[in-house]
């Protein structure tokens, strides 16, 4: 199993390198830069910019140089130093807005994950064993309701019943006065109050997919025989269920892992922007529209890190639930 663990890590690297190169070429697709964006807002403004000053940007920026050169100067400070560069957009170094905006961003993720397993995995088993209930089409409903309804749309929906039905504002991390403070408890308990909204938002489509995912397989193993061996063995049907279909059912949901996890990272984006939140969302935009290439690249690098550890995870999981699994990964090896 170490030796698999090794080449997997081995095999990451390649993957990395491949992932910062098209990053990079796919940020330098659209025409000018981000000194173009930076001058025509200023002459858009009215300022005049004469052209040794474009000149003196240019070479401040590092702009001068080839676009390859600047991509191996960016990823040898990455790999020697840990230093993602410089953000235009920001004006700050980027480890800097990685640290201010991917706490919270990994937080909200999080709590988005545990929401969707928690709810998920209980309820997938629940319909399952209750085929064709009323809790079956209910469920059912939610999860089409779920997959169907963007994420923006309804965060739009929930600000407008939590601030007309109960008068509460959610938008944005904190209230308006808590913002400037220091974290104390005060501060926690108000993050609180607005925090459920972009969780549950986020948990609503992983929710909806993982049930219809879990019902389906736990589906098919509950007619196998040898749960109607365990049955006809005088096991309890809880004990029945835990120890035996749900043990296989449960694999489709781990291997899910690598991605969703990823998926709550990044997929929220348009909610963290209409919910005007202090994360990782809209410093991408913000990126993105500006041509802060610097920003942008070690943001979708993180991205296809967290996506190949997240594999590797899910991978881990399935051995240490499946003997199968573990025992084809140790002839591998």
């Amino acid at each position: 199993m170490l030796s698999y663990i090794f080449f997997r890590l081995l095999r990451m690297i390649p993957q990395m390198i491949l992932i910062a190169i098209l990053a990079w070429i796919i940020i330098q697709l659209p025409p000018g830069d981000f000194l173009t964006e930076r001058i025509e807002a200023l002459r858009a403004s009215g300022a005049t910019i004469d052209q040794a000053e474009v000149d003196r940007l240019t070479m401040q920026y590092g702009l001068d140089q080839p676009s390859y050169v600047r991509f191996f100067k960016w990823i040898g400070g990455i790999l020697t130093r840990g230093d993602f560069g410089y953000s235009f957009a920001f004006s700050q170094d980027v480890n800097k807005i990685l640290i201010s905006r991917m706490g919270m961003t990994f937080f909200i993720a999080f709590l988005s994950f545990v929401v969707c397993w928690g709810f998920a995995i209980p309820v997938g088993i629940f319909v399952a064993v209750k085929q064709y209930s009323v809790a079956d089409y209910f469920f059912t409903f939610l999860g089409f309701f779920g997959l169907a309804v963007p994420g923006f749309l309804l965060a739009l929906v929930l600000m407008y019943i939590s601030f007309a039905w109960f008068g509460i504002k959610v938008g944005g991390l904190n209230s308006p006065e808590m913002q400037t403070q220091p974290w104390s408890w005060a501060k926690f308990i108000d993050l609180l109050g607005h925090i459920w909204l972009p969780v549950v938002i986020l948990a609503i489509g992983g929710t909806a997919n993982l049930i219809r995912t879990l019902r389906a397989t736990m589906l098919d193993e509950l007619r196998k025989q040898y749960v109607t061996v365990a049955r006809a063995k005088g096991l309890s049907e809880l004990k029945v269920l835990i120890e035996y279909p749900v043990r296989i059912a449960i694999n489709p949901i781990v291997s899910t892992f690598g991605w969703l996890l990823v998926w709550f990272f990044s997929g929220g984006l348009v909610v963290e922007i209409v919910l005007n939140l202090d994360t990782a969302g809209p410093m991408l935009w913000r990126a993105l529209l500006q041509q802060d290439m610097y920003t942008a690249g070690a943001y979708v690098l993180l991205i296809g890190l967290m996506t190949a550890l997240g594999s590797l995870i899910s991978d881990l999981l399935l051995a240490a639930i499946d003997p199968r699994v573990r025992f084809g990964a140790m002839e591998a090896a």
